[in-house]
């Protein structure tokens, strides 16, 4: 089976859509991804996903499932350097979460103080616990790190989602823990991040990230890729995001 995680295109986060540069990215999109045979289509319920996945499948002439939990990551927290509001978990200064080894940890990152009482592992393991459920339906059920094989197949499934959570989604099928993943990884909008299981004993099946963050749809069509989720490449850059 292929899971295929789309992040949805450049955001105008306050009508909860797109940009003009995002409908240009997911029409683009779309031209790669209706060109597969694909099995399923999942969206979160909010408005920027739910517009990036609708070139694709009015292309196809499908439909997507919404499913609530693939929302993006809504835990909030209050982190070390900010005293008067709450912020989303994953938004910390690097030589602060960098300073607690138990971040690099796949069992120990949810043991900070601040993402206890943010109760970032709670939402967690509900997201996660949603998505097993998910995959148990396409064939593949959760046997502690890896899946069980109960009806193999080569189908491949589409999310359209959220860069916080596709790297949930990711730290719970290759054990590793988000705050790595958050911090470590881009995803830029309208990206697209594969994984494949492999099935080297019957019945006995883990998932592989084939690659992460896929943008050939944009430089097919000489689009560069929007700086969404960045910060600064150098504090002098005055253009890029500081924070």
């Amino acid at each position: 089976m292929k899971l295929l995680i789309v992040r949805h295109g450049d955001p105008d986060y306050d009508i909860d859509s797109l940009t003009e540069k995002g409908w240009k990215e997911v029409e683009y999109l779309s031209q790669k991804l209706s060109k597969l045979e694909v099995k399923a289509f999942y969206v979160s319920p909010l408005g920027r996903a739910k517009d990036t996945a609708a070139p694709t499948l009015k292309k196809m002439g499908r439909t997507a499932t919404e499913c609530e939990w693939l929302k993006e990551f809504p835990c909030q927290i209050w982190r070390p350097d900010v005293t008067d509001k709450k912020i989303i978990a994953w938004d910390w200064l690097p030589q602060d979460w960098m300073a607690d080894e138990r971040f690099f940890q796949y069992d120990h990152w949810f043991e900070n103080e601040a993402m206890q009482e943010g109760h970032v592992k709670e939402e967690y393991d509900r997201v996660t616990g949603e998505f097993d459920r998910l995959l148990a339906k396409h064939g593949y059920e959760r046997e502690g790190h890896y899946y069980k094989v109960n009806e193999e197949n080569n189908d491949t499934v589409i999310f359209f989602c959220h860069f916080g959570l596709e790297c949930v989604l990711l730290s719970h099928l290759l054990s590793i823990s988000p705050m790595v993943l958050w911090h470590g990884c881009v995803a830029a909008p309208s990206s697209v991040t594969t994984l494949v299981t492999e099935e080297r004993r019957q019945g006995i099946a883990s998932f592989r990230m084939s690659s992460f963050g896929d943008i050939s749809h944009l430089y097919a069509n000489n689009e560069p890729p929007a700086f969404a989720a960045r910060f600064c490449e150098a504090y002098g850059n005055k253009g890029q995001r500081h924070d």
